[in-house]
């Protein structure tokens, strides 16, 4: 049996580190699912890196690079994205990084975009992919 191909936007893996009980629950419930393996992409590398790492918080670092390293496929930034992150942004007023996280779950053949965006939210209205909000 095959394995859900999912992504993960920056703030279900922030929730994960950092978050209050019961949205920790939902964000660990999603990655620390067996029945999942995940695709990243550079641009989840830069949400999810930089902060903790200015800030010198180790255990934070260590818990997204451990995240990234057991990724199933990881996304280089390619024309495909871009495109399809432009096309996502027009037609749904998404800021950039949604349309870049998006982008690459779409390119990357994702079955699933986890979020913890607020289901009213553009990012939840992306046809294109099933989002799945930690807030549904």
């Amino acid at each position: 049996m095959s394995k859900i191909k999912t992504f993960v936007e920056s703030d279900v893996l922030i929730a994960a580190f950092q978050g209050k009980e019961e949205v920790w629950e939902k964000a660990m419930r999603v990655i620390d699912d067996p029945e999942r393996e995940f695709i990243v992409s550079d641009y989840l590398k830069l949400e999810i890196i930089p902060q903790p790492t200015f800030h010198n918080r180790y255990e934070e670092i260590q818990f997204m690079h451990t995240f990234l390293d057991n990724a199933s496929l990881y996304m280089n930034p390619n024309g495909s994205v871009i495109d399809q992150a432009i096309t996502l942004a027009c037609t749904y007023s998404l800021g950039a990084m949604d349309a870049l996280h998006a982008g690459s779950a779409i390119v990357g053949q994702a079955d699933i975009f986890n979020t913890n965006e607020k289901p009213e939210k553009p990012l939840c209205q992306v046809k294109e992919i099933k989002v799945v909000s930690l807030r549904a």
